[in-house]
């Protein structure tokens, strides 16, 4: 039998909202690229920002920062730092062509130590 596509009875289905917001939070990048080969660990911890900015902030559309990306790729392809601190960024798609109205920048926050911090919903400038 195959899986159901969407929400059924009883299961809430998550809408995208057209709330501009930002947010502040710390991806755990070892666990989502443990296991992975030495060659594929950068590309990898990418994909996985990617995929956690767009399952927090709900837009499919992400953009990832040039400074991020720095830094995820700073100690080599295979010595990816454990964690980074990122601030997602919900913003309105001026370019009429796009499909989607919203996008999200996913910026790099420096961070001297990831103890202690949560999810933080910050004042956008």
């Amino acid at each position: 039998m195959a899986p159901r596509k969407g929400a059924g009875k009883g299961e809430k289905k998550k809408k995208v909202t057209n709330e501009v917001i930002t947010k502040e939070c710390t991806i755990n990048i070892h666990k989502r690229i443990h296991g992975i080969g030495f060659k594929k660990r950068a590309p990898r911890a990418i994909k996985a920002v990617r995929q956690f900015a767009e399952k927090m902030m709900g837009t499919p559309d992400i953009r990832i920062d040039t400074r991020l990306n720095k830094h995820l790729w700073s100690k080599g392809v295979r010595s990816v730092p454990f964690r980074v601190r990122v601030r997602l960024a919900r913003k309105r798609n001026d370019d009429e062509d796009s499909v989607h109205r919203l996008y999200t920048l996913v910026t790099f926050v420096p961070c001297a130590s990831f103890k202690g911090t949560h999810t933080l919903n910050v004042d956008s400038e």
